[in-house]
């Protein structure tokens, strides 16, 4: 903490050191841009974690607002270390990588029912996934039925031009 240099932002600094050059606390690394909050969604290697916050737009047409959801990719240095459902603060900063141009800059604790939120997200892709799948054996089933019937209209009006 007594290595922590002023990052020019007013945020908690880490208890732990790191020696992460990517890391704005003790590596290299200037902030600029904009400064995000959201929570952490995934965890993989190479110190990167996917961070996704929601937020509302109006739509004037139907004079209705809907939620719209950003997922980006951040570096996690390891003097903050988040994990999975933790809610973060996020700022811009140089390309670090092809993906990410974010750092975590600090760490504000465990999101409430972060669990149970991915639980039902997941629940509600599979019921996606049914739903599609049985649409798709309907409209399968409407195209192996015309033919029979373009067949058999076909076969009448070879009947009626025989008895003409």
């Amino acid at each position: 903490m007594a290595n922590a240099k002023n990052i020019g932002i007013d945020v908690k600094t880490p208890e732990k050191e790191c020696k992460d050059k990517k890391c704005p606390f003790h590596g290299e690394l200037k902030l600029r841009g904009r400064t995000f909050t959201g929570v952490v969604l995934a965890k993989d290697t190479h110190r990167t974690v996917t961070v996704e916050w929601e937020y509302t737009v109006l739509v004037p047409k139907y004079e209705r607002s809907e939620t719209r959801r950003t997922k980006i990719h951040v570096h996690n240095p390891s003097c903050i270390d988040a994990q999975i459902g933790d809610i973060v603060r996020i700022s811009e900063t140089r390309p670090l990588s092809k993906t990410k141009n974010f750092v975590i800059i600090e760490n504000l604790g465990k999101e409430k029912g972060f669990v149970e939120k991915m639980a039902a997200r997941e629940e509600a892709k599979v019921k996606e996934k049914e739903r599609k799948a049985k649409e798709e054996q309907q409209s399968e089933a409407k195209q192996a039925n015309e033919p029979k019937q373009e067949e058999q209209t076909n076969a009448e009006e070879e009947a009626e031009e025989v008895e003409e």
